[in-house]
This record gives structure tokens, C-alpha cells and sequence, in this order.
């Protein structure tokens, strides 16, 4: 069902909501920016309208609440082991399709990829429901035609849209309509915009052969690329983390353990024991993501891990173009092919 409302209309819609939910969507910090004086789009709680950002493209992915920076396990003593507590009030997360795409991603990864669910995840995911952000317009960057994530169907509450000061509601879920009702101005058709064509293009190969992998293309990034592993941390699909056990007394039997981000860009990933050390310079750690992204993944679960938010480009403090990378494959990927054919 479709409603219509003003600013106040949804501002107190929000309030009626945080009541069952506690809601996570994009937020402007003025000042807060990577640079001096600028500006950044990141998730936090929200309890109002006014506080919600939707005419920009968030520069950081909503994923923290289901899969956070670092995040206590559960605390252990001598004797005994406890599971860290968890805020069991649901959660509502309003994202955009891609990163709609980006959750049946994760749920791969943690729920689906082996005979054992993740238990820490789950206890997260269930408390999690999602409102999609309609999107009027391609942000820069982004690609998620070609990725074919621009469009979702199904998975959330509502979807909001913002169009001249107004909010556009498209509730899926019946239960919220008398909350929507009864702040809204009118009812109406409503279905949630997205974008149909990007400025940014890309061609994913359809195979890599093995020859890409000692491939030229990758020996730019040896020194461009710093290693800060900062497209690890923004993306809504990367997943990788390490443990951290946080000793409390000098005999290391009370503490706690931690789940903590890992970057695939970022040194110490592949360290192994004796001192060795996997994909030591950066450009074979970009070959590691770059590939794990458009054809490892896929031939895994059947889809690619990518949605196209363009956001590592967005980030990169090297401007270096993830998308430039994924054409350049393509390229190299079907000059091997020509030499084998012709």
C-alpha cells in the first residue's frame, strides 16, 4: 500500500517506529570528512526525520551492525565461559538496492557457506528487518546496472523515496500500515524508483584463464596501491576477519575473545607461521580481491560478490579506479582467449 507524507508525517512515523525498532540509516556529519572541512555520509541510529540522509549515497557500507569492526565473542575465566550480551531490540536498517544485494551476500557467507551457521551472526540477523532508500538517480561511481543490482523486489518493510520535500511509501509489510495511515496525507500508488543506467560501465569476464594471474596489468599496483585496505573496510560485501583474545590477568586464563575486520589489502593477512607471508606485495593482493570479486565467488555460489556501490573508488586515497581494474581483466581475458584461438 502507498501513502504520501510531509516531513512531520514522517518524522512522527519514525518515532511510532523507534518505539519496536531501533533504526540505523545514512547520516550527514558535517565536518567529519576523510579531508579538512568536508563532509561524510555514514550509518548511525537515528530517532528522527530530519536526521535521515537521503539525497546522497552513504561513503560507508550499513554492514557494522551485522558484521562490526570488532565485536566481543564472549568473556572466559578459569572455569567458566560466557557469550557477550546483545541489545535484543529489532533493528530496522533503511538501505538502497545494492546494498539490499549486498545482504544476500553476507547471508552467504555466514549462513549458507558450510554444514555450521555462524551462531554470532545469526543472533544478529535475526533481529534485523531492512526499509529500502528508492533511488532517483546514479551517484558517481556507481555500476550497479552492469552488476544487475539496481533493482530489489522483495526483502524489506517499505521503501521511502523523497521527491520535492515530499516522502513516497510503498509498505509491504501489513502490519505498519495503520502507523503509515495515520500519519500520512494521502494514499497512493506508489513503487520505489531505481536508476537504469549508470555513467560508469564495466564488462565482467565470463572466465579467467590462469595466465591473468601472472598477468603485467597487476604489477601498476605494487606502487600505487599503499595498503591501507580502506575498499576492504567501506564495501558491503567483504566479510574477512581475525580473532584477538584479550588477556585480563598475567596468566592468560580470565578474558575475552574478539572478533576483529580483516583486510585482504592490508599486511599481516596471509602471515603464517615460520614468518612467511602469502601475496606479500600489493599488487598480488589486488589480483586476491579483484578476482575473489567477479569470478571466485561466483563459482562458488553462481552470482558475483560485487553490487556495483562503487564506493572503494570513492574512498581510495590513490584514486585508483576499482572499475578500471574489472575492464582491464576483461581486456586481458579476451586477448589470452584471441592467442589461443587465432
Amino acid at each position: 500500500m502507498g501513502f504520501v507524507m510531509t516531513e512531520e508525517g514522517f518524522d512522527k512515523t519514525i518515532k511510532e517506529l523507534s518505539e519496536e525498532y531501533r533504526i540505523y540509516a545514512p547520516v550527514l556529519k558535517e565536518g567529519m570528512g576523510r579531508y579538512t572541512d568536508t563532509d561524510v555520509v555514514l550509518y548511525d541510529q537515528v530517532t528522527s526525520a530530519a536526521e535521515i540522509e537521503l539525497d546522497k549515497k552513504s561513503d560507508y557500507a550499513f554492514k557494522e551492525f551485522l558484521n562490526p569492526l570488532s565485536e566481543t565473542l564472549f568473556f572466559f575465566t578459569e572455569e567458566d565461559v560466557k557469550e557477550a550480551d546483545l541489545d535484543s531490540k529489532k533493528v530496522l536498517i533503511l538501505l538502497r538496492s545494492c546494498d539490499m544485494h549486498a545482504v544476500k551476500r553476507l547471508d552467504q557467507i555466514y549462513l549458507q557457506n558450510g554444514k555450521d551457521e555462524d551462531w554470532f551472526y545469526r543472533r544478529r540477523r535475526d533481529l534485523v528487518s531492512f526499509a529500502l532508500i528508492g533511488c532517483g538517480q546514479s551517484y558517481q561511481n556507481c555500476f550497479c546496472v552492469d552488476m544487475k543490482t539496481n533493482r530489489t523486489e522483495d526483502g524489506y518493510l517499505f521503501s521511502i523515496d523523497k521527491i520535492d520535500g515530499k516522502y513516497y511509501f510503498d509498505v509491504k509489510e501489513e502490519s505498519m500500515n495503520s502507523v503509515f495511515e495515520a500519519n500520512s496525507e494521502a494514499k497512493k500508488d506508489v513503487a520505489a524508483r531505481y536508476v537504469t543506467e549508470n555513467e560508469v560501465h564495466v564488462e565482467i569476464p565470463e572466465e579467467v584463464p590462469l595466465e591473468i594471474l601472472k598477468d603485467s596489468l597487476w604489477d601498476e599496483y605494487d606502487s600505487r596501491c599503499i595498503g591501507c585496505g580502506r575498499c576492504n573496510f567501506v564495501c558491503p560485501t567483504c566479510t574477512c576477519y581475525t580473532m584477538q583474545d584479550v588477556f585480563y590477568t598475567d596468566n592468560g586464563k580470565v578474558g575475552e575473545r574478539r572478533r576483529v575486520a580483516a583486510s585482504c589489502m592490508v599486511n599481516g593477512y596471509t602471515d603464517v607461521a615460520g614468518g612467511g607471508q602469502y601475496r606479500r606485495k600489493h599488487g598480488e593482493r589486488m589480483r586476491f580481491k579483484v578476482l575473489h570479486k567477479i569470478i571466485d565467488y561466483r563459482k562458488r555460489f553462481g552470482y558475483d560478490m560485487c553490487v556495483g556501490c562503487g564506493r572503494c573508488d570513492d574512498v581510495c586515497p590513490e584514486y585508483i579506479s576499482y572499475t578500471n581494474i574489472i575492464n582491464k581483466v576483461n581486456a586481458a581475458c579476451k586477448a589470452a582467449k584471441e592467442v589461443k584461438e587465432g
